[in-house]
C-alpha cells in the first residue's frame, strides 16, 4: 500500500474544472481561460461528452474543434484531462444499430434519450467506440498540455440483461461450476422445485428470487464493466506518454461495479464526490440525503473521500463535486459561505491530489441547466466564483508541501462489495415501511460515524487489500479493525479476522459479519460464525427494531452519552465468557448485552450486536481506539470542530481543522506549528479562533 501517486503523475495539488466550451453558445475561450488563469484554476477536463460532435455521421470525424481549446490552455499554463467520448452515444449510431441498446429487463431496450444507454459489451458498439477512441486519441495524446486521460464516465450506470450478456453469464458459470448438479448443489436449487437438469433451463434475472443467483449476477457485471474500462485504458495506452495517466471517473453507488477491482487497470483512482450543502454540513443537525447518489452530514463527507482513497490505498482525484447546487431544479441548495473550502480540504486531508468542480459555466440547457458551474447562468463571476479563487490561491501557495501525503488512520474498517450487492437483494434493515436497499451503507457508515464523532481518523480495507497485508502486518499497522455488515465472507476471510485477533489486534465485529458464505447462503454454524469463541458471545436470534433503544454503560471503561442507543437492529447476544460493556434499556432486549468484549493473548475481540446510533457509536470508538496524531494538534476537540491529520514523505505532520456550524470556535495549540498558506509560525499554547465554517490547515515544524 502507498500513499504516492504513479511516477508519471504530476506534482502538487492539481485545482481544476470540467469545460466544455462546446456547450456555449457564443465564443468565449480566452475569456473563460483568463478566468480560470485569475482563479488559480491548473486543470480542465474535457471532450468526453460529446460523441456527435467528435463523429457527427457515421465515419465522420471532426477532430480540431478542441484544438484552439487544448492550445489555450497550454498558454495560460493550464493542464488537461483528456475524455474518451464513449457514456453518450450519437443518434446516427442508435438508429443504424438499434440492437446496441441495453435492457434493464429482458426484452425491454432502455429508451433513447439520455445516457448510458448502450449495451457496452456488444461488438457494434465497441467497434465504433474503438474508432472514435483511436481518432481523438490519436489525434491530442501528444498535445503537451495533456497530462492524463479519462475513460468513459461513471460506468457501471446499468445490470444488462440482453439476450447475448446472458449468453456469457452462463458461459461463465458452467466455467466456474462444470456441473450443472454442482450449480445445483451450491445455490441450492432443491429448494421450490429449481434444481436444473440442463444449463439451458437457467431462468433469466428478471424474476429470480434466489440470493446466490443474484449475488453471482452481481459479480458478473461487475466483471462486464471492469472489462469495458480496462479495454479502454489499454486502447489509450497505445498512444499515451509514459508521463501521463489513464483512469475513469466513479460514482461509487453504482450498482455494476467494484471499484477496487476495476481500479487494478488504472494507474490513479478518479471519484465523484456530491454532497448535501447548506445545512447537510452543519455537524449539530440531522438531514437525509437529497438523492441516492449525494451524502449528508459530515460523517458522511469524509466516507466519500475514505472510499476513494480505499480503492487503490493510495492518493486519488476528484474529477466532478459540488461548484453550487447539484441536482434538477427542484434541489436549489448553494453552499454557504466557506463550505466549498471545507469540503476541497476534506477531500486534500484524506488523500486527494486533484479537487475539480462540475463545472465551469452553468448550462442554459439540457438535463442539468440546474446543475450550477463555478460561473452561473449569467457568466458573469460572483460569489462562487470569488470562493474558488481564494481557495485556488491557497492551494497555489501551498504548492507541493503535500507531495507524498499519506492520511492518518487510529482505525481500519473493512469493505465488502460482495457484502453490497447481497444485502441490496436481501436487506436486513427497513426504512420506514419498506426494505433498506443501503443496509450495507447503513451497517458501515454507524461504524464510520463513529470514528468520526470521536475524533479518530479511518481507513477503509477492501478484504482483498487486508488480506494481502496478511494478519500480522494488519495488526501492527491498524491497532483496531472493524468488521461490521461484512456479510458474504469465505473461510480464508474469517480465518484472517481470526489470526488478526490472535496476532494482537482489536477486533470489532458489527451486525451480519460473517453470517454467510462466499454464495451468499447463510452458514450453518454457531453465530458469529467462526467468531463465537473467541469472543465468547454468541446469538441464536436477531431482530429488527421499529424504533430506537436506550443502551445504558455496564462498565466503567464505557462513557456513553446519555442519549446512547441501538437503531434498526439487535442480535441477541449471549455472553458465555465476555465483559458485558453495555445494556439495553428495554423489558424484552434488557435479556441481552448490548456490548461484550473478550481480551485474548496480546489482542481482543468486541462484539456490538447492534446497529450503533450516533453516541453509542462514538463511545465505543473511544474506548476501543487511542487518540492518534490528529490530537498532538490541539487535544480532544468535539463537534462542530474536527481535526483530521496526515504523515508526509519527509516526516513531518499536516493537520486539517474544522468548523462545522455558525458559531465561531476556537482551539489552543498542543504543538509548535506553521500555518500551510502563510508561513506563519504559532507557538505552543497558541488559541486559533475559528469562524463560522472555516477551515484552518497546519504543519508541524
Amino acid at each position: 500500500m502507498t500513499s504516492a501517486l504513479p511516477a508519471h503523475s504530476p506534482s502538487g495539488l492539481l485545482f481544476g474544472v470540467a469545460y466544455y466550451p462546446e456547450y456555449h453558445r457564443t465564443d468565449r475561450l480566452d475569456t473563460d481561460l483568463d478566468l480560470m488563469q485569475a482563479a488559480g484554476i491548473t486543470v480542465i477536463r474535457v471532450g468526453e461528452s460529446v460523441w456527435s460532435t467528435w463523429e457527427p455521421r457515421d465515419g465522420e470525424f471532426d477532430l480540431e474543434w478542441l484544438a484552439p481549446v487544448l492550445d489555450g490552455a497550454q498558454q495560460h499554463g493550464i493542464k488537461v484531462i483528456f475524455g474518451t467520448p464513449t457514456y453518450a452515444v450519437p443518434p446516427w449510431l442508435q438508429v443504424a444499430h438499434p440492437e446496441i441498446a441495453a435492457e434493464r429487463r429482458t426484452g425491454a431496450p432502455i429508451p433513447w434519450g439520455a445516457r448510458q444507454e448502450m449495451d457496452f459489451t456488444h461488438p457494434v458498439f465497441r467497434e465504433h467506440a474503438e474508432r472514435v477512441i483511436r481518432a481523438v486519441i490519436g489525434r491530442y495524446a501528444d498535445h503537451p498540455a495533456v497530462i492524463g486521460f479519462q475513460v468513459d464516465n461513471e460506468p457501471g450506470l446499468e445490470l444488462f440483461h440482453n439476450d447475448h450478456v446472458f449468453e456469457e453469464f452462463v458461459s461463465r458459470l458452467r466455467r466456474q461450476y462444470v456441473e450443472v448438479d454442482t450449480l445445483n448443489r451450491e445455490w441450492g436449487l432443491t429448494y421450490w422445485s429449481h434444481r436444473l437438469a440442463d444449463w439451458s433451463e437457467l431462468w433469466r434475472p428478471d424474476g429470480n428470487s434466489f440470493p446466490q443467483y443474484d449475488l453471482a449476477w452481481r459479480r458478473f457485471q461487475s466483471e462486464l464493466t471492469t472489462e469495458f474500462i480496462t479495454w479502454q485504458a489499454d486502447l489509450v495506452r497505445e498512444y499515451s506518454r509514459p508521463d501521463q495517466f489513464v483512469t475513469t471517473c466513479l460514482q461509487y453507488g453504482r450498482p455494476a461495479l467494484d471499484d477496487e477491482l476495476l481500479n487494478r487497470a488504472l494507474d490513479i483512482t478518479a471519484g465523484n464526490p456530491y454532497y448535501g450543502m447548506q445545512d447537510r454540513l452543519d455537524s449539530t443537525l440531522e438531514r437525509s440525503p437529497l438523492s441516492d447518489w449525494t451524502t449528508s452530514g459530515v460523517p458522511a463527507l469524509f466516507r466519500q473521500a475514505d472510499r476513494m482513497y480505499s480503492s487503490k490505498q493510495g492518493r486519488y482525484l476528484v474529477t466532478e463535486t459540488n461548484a453550487q447546487s447539484i441536482g434538477h431544479s427542484d434541489t436549489n441548495f448553494p453552499p454557504f459561505p466557506g463550505q466549498l473550502k471545507q469540503a476541497a480540504y476534506t477531500f486534500i486531508s484524506r488523500g486527494a491530489a486533484m479537487i475539480e468542480y462540475w463545472h465551469w459555466h452553468t448550462l442554459p440547457y439540457g438535463a442539468e441547466t440546474y446543475w450550477g458551474g463555478v460561473l452561473p447562468h449569467s457568466l458573469v463571476p460572483g460569489r462562487v466564483y470569488e470562493e474558488i479563487a481564494e481557495i485556488g490561491g491557497e492551494l497555489a501557495q501551498i504548492g507541493t508541501t503535500l507531495d507524498g501525503f499519506e492520511p492518518d488512520a487510529d482505525v481500519a474498517i473493512l469493505w465488502s462489495n460482495p457484502s453490497r450487492y447481497a444485502l441490496q437483494f436481501t436487506p436486513p434493515l427497513r426504512a420506514g415501511d419498506r426494505p433498506d436497499s443501503q443496509s450495507y451503507e447503513t451497517i458501515v457508515d454507524a461504524f464510520h460515524r463513529g470514528c468520526v464523532d470521536a475524533g479518530r481518523q479511518s481507513r477503509f480495507l477492501h478484504l482483498d487489500q487486508a488480506s494481502d497485508l496478511g494478519a500480522a502486518a494488519l495488526a501492527e499497522r491498524f491497532p483496531v479493525l472493524i468488521a461490521a455488515g461484512i456479510y458474504v465472507t469465505t473461510d480464508a476471510e474469517l480465518q484472517l479476522l481470526r489470526d488478526y485477533a490472535a496476532a494482537g489486534g482489536h477486533l470489532v465485529v458489527g451486525p451480519r459479519t460473517g453470517y454467510a458464505d462466499a454464495e451468499a447462503r447463510a452458514r450453518v454454524e454457531v453465530s458469529p460464525p467462526r467468531l463465537a469463541d473467541l469472543a465468547g458471545t454468541r446469538y441464536e436470534e436477531f431482530s429488527n427494531l421499529e424504533e430506537d433503544i436506550a443502551v445504558l454503560a455496564a462498565s466503567d471503561d464505557l462513557d456513553l452519552g446519555t442519549d446512547a442507543a441501538a437503531r434498526l437492529w439487535i442480535d441477541g447476544l449471549i455472553d458465555d465468557d465476555a465483559e458485558v460493556l453495555a445494556r439495553y434499556d428495554h423489558p424484552r432486549f434488557g435479556d441481552f448485552p448490548a456490548v461484550t468484549t473478550r481480551a485474548l493473548s496480546g489482542g481482543r475481540v468486541t462484539m456490538v450486536g447492534c446497529v450503533p446510533g450516533p453516541s453509542l457509536a462514538r463511545g465505543l470508538i473511544r474506548w476501543a481506539a487511542t487518540a492518534g496524531p490528529g490530537h498532538e494538534l490541539a487535544g480532544d476537540t468535539a463537534a462542530p470542530v474536527t481535526v483530521t491529520s496526515g504523515s508526509l514523505s519527509d516526516g513531518r505532520r499536516a493537520w486539517f481543522v474544522f468548523n462545522w456550524g455558525w458559531e465561531p470556535q476556537a482551539i489552543t495549540l498542543a504543538a509548535a506549528v506553521a500555518d500551510t498558506v502563510t508561513g506563519e509560525t504559532l507557538a505552543t499554547g497558541t488559541n486559533v479562533s475559528l469562524a463560522a465554517w472555516s477551515t484552518r490547515t497546519f504543519l508541524s515544524q
